[in-house]
């Protein structure tokens, strides 16, 4: 760790010796881990954050999470909507939107892909027409997570029809609890619902909610996309966000913070994992995996260790990936399709773990409940907890090559825009959409 880490280390304990306090709110105590910079320490000070480098960021939170304070709001707000605004947004967006992001008061959510564009997110045609000094909004938007209890979305429609596809996009706030949207969920194969349907019939935005400005919404959605494939990418570590969900959907911003923490240090405990099952839907680690193959004595079996080693070192590749990255960057510079590199490694992870599991869990492999309480059943008949992440990750295991930007898009963004290679022959960054051909 070097001497700035630990200084700021040593500042956090510091304060939370002094702020943390379990019979707080959820709501004020995040209140004050917002505004103290600490929710979001990598956000500019301008915007709430402490401008730290992603590794520091990520010490922080775990320093939050080893005391045992509730950790910072989690949720696409702080992953992608704050970092979006403190890049694109003017001050006043930043005072309006991203102060209560970090303070968990509002919740965000993704309004982005669309059935008739699939992985052509420029072919969207969710249209926003201005009105005065308000424009309606309609359209209908697909695999929205967390939409159902999103309070704002980052919303893309097309402003200008007349220009190339690319050029008529517009990037706004958009209020999801107002009359015209619909959100239906998705329920997946897991028997969960991540994701939402949302159907936008006249709603409403105005001229100060569009980020980054009039029609320049490709050059700020491309922002998202680059926070998201870096959050959700292989050896990027994690921010340890807090238990409760953020906004007032959800109704925890008035729960006991202490509540979502174990006993323990600092008044509260080590946080309590909030996801259940779902925290291994980005991966079973290797460490979890050769454990359970101890278990079920299958840990001699040269392929399965083979395989292990290989789990192993796809994750530590990605780690030295990810300290290179931040090293060039502290110097000015990039590591070229670096985003897009750890985001298909986290899909080459996760398909590795999802086959390595099923072969050491066997016939428990084709067993899986799809709700609270069957799972509880699964569990006790079985004797085996850990059978049921296993087959959650193998049933989410295609989801991380969509989501994001499919696979197929990362291969095209690294060969055309890294490596110099032809793009495929389009005359759509020069013809109006109005005059391309649409789907169905």
């Amino acid at each position: 760790m070097t001497d700035t880490a630990t200084d700021v280390i040593t500042e956090l304990t510091a304060w939370l010796e002094q702020s943390w306090d379990p019979d707080l709110t959820v709501g004020e105590w995040w209140e004050r881990l917002g505004l103290s910079g600490w929710a979001a320490p990598m956000l500019p000070e301008n915007a709430y954050g402490r401008g730290l480098q992603r590794a520091d960021g990520v010490r922080v939170q775990q320093t939050i999470a080893e005391f045992g304070a509730l950790g910072a709001p989690g949720g696409l707000g702080l992953l992608l909507a704050a970092p979006t605004i403190a890049t694109h947004g003017t001050q006043s967006q930043i005072d309006l939107y991203v102060r209560d992001i970090v303070t968990g008061q509002k919740a965000w959510c993704q309004l982005f892909s669309e059935p008739s564009a699939g992985s052509d997110l420029a072919g969207l045609n969710t249209r926003a027409v201005k009105d005065g000094d308000q424009w309606i909004v309609n359209g209908q938007k697909v695999w929205t997570s967390s939409g159902h209890v999103a309070d704002l979305g980052m919303l893309l429609a097309r402003t200008n029809s007349d220009v190339p596809k690319h050029q008529g996009i517009t990037y706004f706030a958009f209020d999801m609890r107002q009359p015209g949207v619909d959100v239906r969920p998705l329920k997946e194969m897991t028997g969960r619902a991540l994701f939402n349907e949302v159907f936008v019939t006249d709603a409403i935005t105005t001229d100060d909610a569009a980020i980054g400005g009039l029609n320049n919404g490709w050059a700020v959605a491309n922002t998202t996309l680059g926070f998201e494939r870096a959050g959700l990418g292989a050896g990027g570590g994690s921010e340890a966000a807090g238990a409760a969900t953020p906004g007032t959907i959800a109704g925890d911003l008035e729960r006991r913070a202490g509540d979502f923490v174990g006993s323990g240090a600092g008044g509260g405990g080590r946080r309590r994992g909030g996801g259940g099952s779902l925290a291994g839907l980005f991966g079973l680690a290797s460490s979890m995996l050769a454990d359970l193959a101890k278990a079920n004595g299958k840990i001699e079996d040269p392929v399965i260790r083979q395989d292990l080693m290989r789990l192993y070192t796809l994750n530590e590749i990605a780690k030295f990936t990810n300290l290179r990255q931040r090293a060039l960057k502290a110097v000015g510079q990039d590591v070229p399709g670096g985003p897009n590199i750890a985001k298909l490694t986290m899909s080459r992870v996760l398909r590795l773990s999802r086959d390595l599991g099923l072969r050491i869990i066997g016939p428990l492999g084709t067993l899986h409940a799809y709700n609270p309480q069957d799972r509880k059943v699964l569990d006790a008949a079985t004797g085996n907890p850990f059978a049921g992440i296993v087959t959650e990750v193998a049933l989410f295991s295609p989801g991380p090559s969509i989501y994001g930007g499919t696979d197929e898009i990362q291969r095209n963004i690294i060969g055309e825009r890294v490596l110099g290679l032809p793009k495929e022959p389009s005359d759509d960054r020069t013809k109006a959409f109005k005059d391309l051909p649409k789907n169905g």
